[in-house]
């Protein structure tokens, strides 16, 4: 599963000045490998409340609950994207004039502005640069483009905040509903079949990704642009965005903590060489996101060339990359229709992996919690989850939706949530259940340790960044904008509501847990933070519980 998605790995780059902000997560994607199939009875997934210590069984609530905004959230730009998709299925692209009923007179396209007559004034003290743009005199602060137009007053059709919610935007209702309904048929038959459909949603984008690269680097300046993602730039260091961009966009491209990787691993077979795998899915997915990085930048290089501008001005951040950038860049290659459909296909198909498979951990999560009133209803819940989520979504395709979108994203499915979510699920691993004890399981299920790197990975390195970079976000904390647009508090107050929705259930599972398991100090401990079974043995009673449950839903 991969968050990876140009959208996510492009918005990084930009923002960040550089690609350099590609970390490695590679142990904690292996461990979240190895914890889906470790305890397991096959067939039957782990389920949120299958831990072997007790007080995991929060962090699985919580993985839970951010599902389900990642669920509303994420699938939002897959509307935008199809919008787009069939907005360009025509003779020409409605972003290249400024002579719809949508333009302003403001706008002038970023490839003639060049021909526009203007002139230096003193306005207010203050010398600007005005420019006459249809018999009317505007500064060149003032200027619009037909892409930023087409994207605000036709697409998005954005209200001046979110106190100024408005209609819903039904162009963009009706794709959302395509795009679940989409989602539903790839996961409503099961792991087994969304398998299939991942063969070609996951392998096709590569050959319009290769199309793309190609097309992209024999533009002119497109080395610029490339120069420009793969030249660090060191001093950005010292800014937590940063960081905290790098790690939202790893274990997002990884899909950690969010038990989607737990969930679909628990569906291989116990002796699958679990290792192997995920240094396969590392090696691959980071590799994908350096050659995605590779067809933009091309493409914003030959745009900054065209617009005669630093390619850091062209580099927008945000989903401004790919409904800006893209499809301005498009509007100076031959068929640029074509172009824009190949691109926003790709991002349709990209997208899609990451939904259904976040979809698909939820699912599994809920449906193995109460088996017996789900299981044999399956399809039935999906489809209720999927309009439920559907409905709650439409509230980020209104006039306002897009700051209800930024809010989300900037809380509710943000990196430091991530952090402090895989911090306690490492924690609960290498120091609660223990870290040795995990490493036998290892070895029972592919037949020999993996090198003792992991070990200090599982136990220092992994924590200690999560921990590192979270303080240090909350230090630099600033609160969010959209553009030039200031949030008012309460929706500060909402975005910090969904982000502790999710955060809040490990500290108070692990309270009430506390406070009911009778003891001293060393005995609640004990019963709740260490366990005395070896691996064998714990196992041998995680399969007569799930044997004896089966037997259970069997009978019913």
């Amino acid at each position: 599963p991969s968050k990876e998605n140009s959208f996510e790995m492009y918005s990084n780059c930009a923002n960040d000045g550089d690609g350099g902000g590609e970390g490695r997560k590679h142990e904690s994607i292996e461990m979240s490998k190895e914890l889906g199939h470790a305890p397991s009875l096959q067939p039957n997934p782990p389920k949120s409340t299958d831990a072997p210590n007790k007080q995991q069984v929060g962090i699985g609530y919580a993985a839970a609950v951010m599902s389900c905004w990642m669920n509303v959230y994420y699938i939002v730009i897959l509307a935008w994207a199809v919008f787009y998709f069939f907005m360009s299925m025509r003779a020409d692209v409605p972003w290249r004039t400024c002579n719809n009923w949508w333009n302003t007179v403001n706008c002038v396209s970023q490839y003639e502005r060049q021909n526009l007559h203007c002139w230096d004034k003193m306005l207010n003290g203050t010398a600007k640069k005005v420019c006459s743009v249809a018999a009317v005199n505007i500064t060149s602060s003032e200027l619009t483009d037909p892409v930023k137009e087409f994207w605000e007053r036709r697409a998005l059709q954005i209200s001046h905040g979110i106190e100024e919610i408005g209609n819903i935007r039904w162009e963009l209702a009706g794709t959302l509903l395509l795009v679940w309904i989409l989602c539903y048929f790839c996961i409503w038959k099961g792991v087994k079949w969304t398998g299939k459909v991942v063969y070609f949603t996951a392998l096709f984008p590569y050959v319009l990704l290769t199309v793309l690269l190609v097309r992209g680097i024999t533009l002119p300046g497109a080395f610029e642009g490339i120069k420009f993602y793969i030249i660090p730039n060191f001093s950005k260091l010292s800014n937590s965005e940063v960081w905290i961009d790098a790690v939202t966009q790893i274990f997002f491209s990884y899909g950690l903590g969010l038990g989607t990787l737990v969930a679909l691993g628990s569906y291989n077979k116990f002796t699958n060489n679990v290792y192997k795998d995920a240094l396969i899915v590392c090696t691959v997915n980071s590799s994908t996101s350096m050659f995605a990085g590779f067809v933009i930048f091309s493409v914003i290089g030959f745009m900054a060339h065209e617009q005669q501008r630093p390619v850091a001005e062209v580099a927008a951040s945000g989903p401004g990359l790919a409904f800006l950038v893209y499809p301005s860049a498009v509007l100076q290659l031959p068929g640029s229709p074509m172009w824009s459909c190949l691109f926003f296909f790709m991002l349709l198909l990209i997208g899609l992996d990451s939904q259904f498979c976040t979809m698909e951990g939820f699912i599994t999560a809920i449906i193995d919690e109460w088996p017996q009133l789900l299981r044999k209803r399956k399809e039935i819940f999906i489809a209720i989850v999927c309009a439920l989520s559907y409905i709650v979504g439409l509230t980020c395709i209104t006039q306002g939706g897009m700051y209800i979108f930024q809010i989300l994203d900037s809380y509710a499915v943000s990196g430091f949530c991530l952090l402090w979510l895989i911090f306690f699920e490492c924690v609960s691993i290498s120091w609660c259940y223990g870290v040795d004890r995990f490493y036998d399981g290892i070895k029972d299920m592919i037949g020999y340790y993996p090198t003792v790197w992991w070990k200090f990975c599982w136990c220092v390195t992994t924590p200690a960044i999560c921990l590192g970079v979270f303080f240090f976000n909350i230090v630099q904390w600033t609160p969010i904008k959209y553009l030039d647009y200031n949030y008012p508090w309460w929706a500060h107050a909402f975005g910090w509501f969904t982000a502790l929705s999710s955060m809040l259930y490990i500290p108070i599972y692990m309270f009430w847990l506390w406070k009911r398991t009778p003891g001293d100090l060393s005995e609640k401990i004990r019963a709740i933070v260490r366990i005395d079974e070896d691996v064998p043995r714990l196992r041998e009673k995680m399969q007569r519980e799930a044997y004896a449950k089966e037997v259970e839903f069997n009978s019913l």
